[in-house]
């Protein structure tokens, strides 16, 4: 695979919003994207698991959530807004970001919202395809030993590159260095559960861009397995939640249905996969 350009065209968020379950349903499958992940905690993870039932092509994971970074838009942890375990804010919401989140977690409290999340996804009737986290929050240096311990124990693919800076760079995780994973790295390589090489994510570039910056970080793929973090949104809710950002989410829908977005990929020489086969791959090892 190290010569070859694979693609994995995720879109994050699913469950967030009404917007962000549309994109998912109208999307998955007809052109570039393949699979996403659910926030579990979220006002609108109801209506995405129900509609699973009758989707069950969708390839769909968990987007472990620790934080609610949105001002006038939030939500809580399923384990409860008591402040003991350091999950919540004075207002009983998740922490807004990661550095208040590592300022306060308490990694017992974590691992138990972790595995409820996991939990309420399969006890809604979704085939949990892989594990990843929500702004980065679960591969934080205080939480990521708990993180690929979720990926053991429910056989399952985690996001954490080779690469790592290309994931590190474009988060706001505080103080990290790429040594403080070099540990959970080399388990991945070790039990034969890494799979991405890279990370990548949405452009979020000025609409008049967009189609131009696509294009470009399709044909600037590098050989190897990149994992481009998508956040598309349907018109309609997404401008209310963020306002100053919206486009970048609505714009990102538009491209990702335009057939000839679509045809441009497979002409760059690109392979797309999904995060079933991943899982597939690392459960045929216990095999």
């Amino acid at each position: 695979m190290s010569e070859r350009r694979i693609l994995i065209a995720h879109l994050d968020d699913v469950g967030m919003c009404h917007g962000a379950n549309r994109a998912m349903l109208e999307l998955a499958g007809k052109g570039v994207l393949g699979c996403g992940s659910v926030m579990v905690p979220c006002p609108w993870f109801p209506e995405i698991a129900q509609a699973y039932r009758s989707r069950r092509d969708l390839d769909l994971g968990v987007h472990l959530t620790l934080t609610s970074e949105w001002q006038g838009y939030r939500w809580r942890p399923l384990t409860g807004c008591s402040r003991k375990g350091g999950l919540v804010d004075d207002d009983g919401y998740f922490w807004r970001n990661c550095v208040l989140l590592r300022r306060h977690v308490d990694p017992v409290a974590a691992e138990e919202e972790m595995r409820a999340q996991i939990e309420a996804a399969l006890s809604a009737g979704l085939d949990v395809t892989h594990l990843d986290t929500h702004m980065g929050a679960a591969a934080v240096p205080e939480l990521v030993a708990i993180y690929l311990r979720l990926g053991r124990t429910y056989r399952l693919p985690v996001l954490l590159p080779r690469e790592i800076a290309s994931y590190l760079d474009v988060l706001k995780l505080g103080a990290v260095r790429p040594e403080d994973y070099r540990a959970p790295l080399e388990a991945l390589e070790a039990e034969g559960a890494q799979f991405v090489d890279r990370f990548l994510m949405t452009p979020g570039v000025p609409s008049a861009e967009a189609d131009a910056a696509y294009r470009r970080l399709i044909a600037g793929l590098r050989p190897g397995v990149t994992f481009l973090s998508l956040h598309a949104n349907a018109p309609g809710d997404i401008e209310t939640i963020v306002p100053d950002r919206a486009h970048w989410r609505t714009d990102e829908y538009r491209i990702l249905g335009d057939p000839d977005f679509a045809a441009f990929v497979p002409e760059q020489g690109v392979e797309l996969v999904g995060m079933r086969a991943l899982r597939a791959r690392l459960r045929a090892q216990d095999a």
